[in-house]
């Protein structure tokens, strides 16, 4: 069911209403008696003003009942990552070498994918400790392609560090054949890759259960955003990674009058039918272009009520 996971991902192009639809589904989720958690991983942050409230600092704070909300600032999570890495191999390397290794990590976080490694390893933490506080998650992510760098991460950096624990292995294994003695004394930095290691494959675990995990993409009724949530869909899908749940935002209602409307809504209709034909092993809800912003918390409960009695409407 739809709204009794553990962790929502929220995703889609720029734009088509993702930090709405995100805030509006954590608040549905708070009123039915859950306690959530709202992660804004987009760098452009929103969360803060929907709810009228400074979420910056990196720092979880309470904006409703049952409601928290964090905005992760990537790149002090960056920063933290590299220092965190430098503080492991304090004391595991040589005082000489150290100097060295510090130089080489710095120049390893300028490097293109070290953000999103940061970035996940936050979310790492965030699934497998805060989970214990809350009984729902839900992430507002970064446009799509983003997204999918993200929710990939823990495949890829699985292959990465099973080659280098395979190499530190034969490292030791080597070392202690030289030594004549046979015995492999104790890597503590294997023991740090593997520990890690670990970590991903947990919450990889996690991230591929359809009955934990949801993934909801986001779209409008146009041309480009129907486009790229397929195309989302269809490489999160060769990951394991099913969504399961589409969002077509905006949708113009039917009592908007004006000719400047009706040529809108003749021009959407032929876009969703093609929603409709498209995502067919999708659930497909449906949330109306409203006549003001969505810049007030009575607002947004106005969102999150439509977006239950979509969600209603399939349980039944």
């Amino acid at each position: 069911m739809l709204m009794e996971k553990k962790i929502y991902f929220i995703g889609g192009k720029g734009g088509v209403g993702k930090s709405t639809t995100s805030a509006a589904m954590a608040l549905l989720l708070s009123q039915k008696g859950k306690k959530v958690l709202l992660v804004s991983t987009d760098p452009a942050h929103n969360s803060g003003d929907l709810f009228h409230k400074d979420l910056s600092g990196g720092k979880i704070q309470s904006v409703a009942e049952n409601l928290d909300v964090l905005e992760i600032d990537s790149e002090q999570e960056s920063r933290k990552y590299i220092n965190g890495v430098k503080g492991n191999l304090k004391g595991l390397v040589k005082a000489t070498m150290l100097d060295e290794v510090n130089r080489q990590i710095d120049m390893a976080a300028s490097s293109p994918g070290a953000e999103e490694a940061a970035l996940f390893d936050r979310i790492t933490s965030l699934i497998l400790e805060e989970i214990s506080h809350y009984d729902t998650i839900v992430f507002d992510t970064a446009p799509t392609g983003h997204t999918i760098r993200l929710l990939t991460l823990p495949e890829l950096m699985g292959v990465w560090m099973d080659g280098l624990l395979e190499r530190r292995k034969k490292t030791n294994e080597n070392y202690a054949q030289w030594m004549n003695d046979g015995e492999i004394a104790e890597d503590p930095i294997y023991e740090k890759l593997n520990e890690r290691k670990n970590r991903f494959m947990r919450v990889r675990e996690i991230l591929l259960d359809n009955s934990q995990t949801e993934y909801v993409f986001v779209l409008n009724a146009e041309r480009l955003p129907i486009l790229e949530t397929g195309k989302a869909i269809d490489t999160l899908h060769k990951h394991g990674l099913h969504v399961n749940s589409i969002v077509v935002n905006k949708v113009i209602p039917e009592d908007a009058d004006g000719r400047f409307m009706e040529l809108r809504r003749t021009n959407e209709r032929v876009y969703l039918e093609e929603i409709q034909q498209k995502f067919t092993h999708q659930r497909q809800l449906f949330l109306p272009l409203l006549e003001h912003d969505i810049s007030s918390l009575d607002a947004l409960e106005q969102i999150a009520g439509i977006l239950g009695k979509q969600v209603a409407a399939f349980i039944k």
